[in-house]
């Protein structure tokens, strides 16, 4: 267990006292933020905690984000926007490019995400996912969302989706992703934005590092037929009533049989494995608690500036917290530390967001019509990310 104390106010400098502890800040109703000094195994790490209380009727979540989905903002500016009155960054993210000289960095995200119940994207291939290592027995495709029933829960989310053509049926591998399986076809939609989508075709199901794929193919449908045809996929808007499809290997080879003015429909959808009930908000990461225990596998090790989101009270009570990243608490957690920090502050799960440089708080003074970023980041300015978790309330 990780020794804390929690100190309330935005203007808190230094350490805390054992033990000493102040009541929280309102920030909306239903909403309250504070923050938490631990000691951690590498030395003294700071918190700070947003806390929501989705009984409340005038509170609500959805995800934060730029309009597409490779395209990244600061959380300030997409809480601002929104008019969120807190928020923390969400997922990891296609951040560079350093192993495909000549290939466009998307920005976007790596698991699924829906916002107001909009399916934005699918998850890429596990091998292609950036940041730390998963723990055995999660994946790409977990998620933390909040369902039409204003619960939150850990679940994940597959896509399942189809390519109906004249000569016969195609299983969809991808929506909206920076990297596609292996011999798959990929959809993308006006969601994806104006990115390049060339980086879909780089490496492989397990190596992001592999050369891209040599053999690819994009084909453009608008209003059902084809319209255009390219051997390597390109950039620049998606039409609403259009959609690019993105071919590599077996893929590409079955979309150069469509020819110019071929009805194709494209169907997709995100299927949640644990729940029948639709997401209206959901965001990409990893678990770290469940029902209250720490996975197995968690790294006691490697300490770091982290994101993480829990929920508790059978998912009405969430807990939205970021490491500050200044100079003296730099060091940061473990994510062992992380699940153990959740659980003191009464999770029962919790989930991993990205952390270091992305890593950010931000939270509304009562009155303010701005937000105000509450934690230090740890690159001494805000880092624009492709995602975030919006916090609203009428109240």
């Amino acid at each position: 267990m990780i020794a804390w104390s929690a100190l309330a106010g935005a203007g808190l400098v230094g350490a805390a006292p054992a033990g000493a502890s102040s009541s929280a800040v309102r920030v909306a109703a239903g909403v309250e933020y504070r923050v938490i000094d631990l000691a951690a195994s590498h030395g003294p790490a700071r918190a700070h905690l947003v806390t929501v209380d989705l009984r409340d009727p005038r509170v609500r979540l959805d995800l934060l984000y730029p309009g597409a989905v490779g395209a990244r903002h600061t959380v300030s500016g997409l809480a601002d926007a929104r008019g969120a009155v807190a928020a923390v960054n969400g997922d990891f993210f296609n951040i560079n490019e350093l192993q495909h000289p000549g290939v466009e960095a998307t920005g976007a995200p790596v698991g699924p995400a829906v916002a107001g119940g909009r399916h934005l994207k699918a998850a890429v291939p596990d091998g292609q996912r950036f940041g730390p290592a998963l723990p055995p027995g999660t994946n790409t495709r977990d998620v933390f969302g909040v369902g039409v029933d204003r619960r939150a829960r850990l679940d994940r989310l597959a896509l399942h989706g189809s390519v109906r053509t004249e000569q016969g049926r195609l299983p969809l591998g991808g929506l909206n992703q920076y990297a596609l399986p292996v011999n798959s076809v990929g959809a993308f939609t006006s969601d994806w934005g104006t990115v390049s989508r060339l980086r879909a075709t780089c490496g492989t199901d397990t190596d992001r590092a592999a050369p891209c794929s040599t053999d690819t193919y994009e084909v453009r449908v608008r209003g059902g037929r084809v319209t255009a045809a390219a051997d390597v996929p390109g950039a620049g808007p998606i039409g609403p009533d259009e959609t690019v499809l993105v071919g590599r290997e077996a893929g590409a080879q079955e979309l150069r049989k469509l020819s110019a003015g071929e009805r194709v429909l494209v169907r997709h959808r995100l299927v949640a494995a644990g729940s029948l009930i639709p997401y209206g908000f959901a965001v990409g990461g990893y678990p770290v608690l469940r029902d209250g225990r720490p996975l197995d596998g968690l790294d006691p090790l490697t300490s770091a500036v982290r994101t993480a989101a829990g929920l508790s009270d059978a998912g009405h009570r969430l807990y939205l917290l970021a490491l500050d990243g200044s100079p003296e608490f730099r060091t940061g957690l473990t994510i062992a530390e992380v699940a153990a920090t959740m659980r003191d502050l009464g999770a029962v799960d919790a989930f991993s967001l990205d952390g270091g440089g992305s890593s950010t708080l931000v939270s509304r003074d009562p009155g303010a019509e701005a937000v105000t970023v509450r934690n230090h980041p740890s690159g001494g300015i805000e880092r624009p990310v492709p995602n975030g978790i919006g916090v609203f309330s009428l109240g």
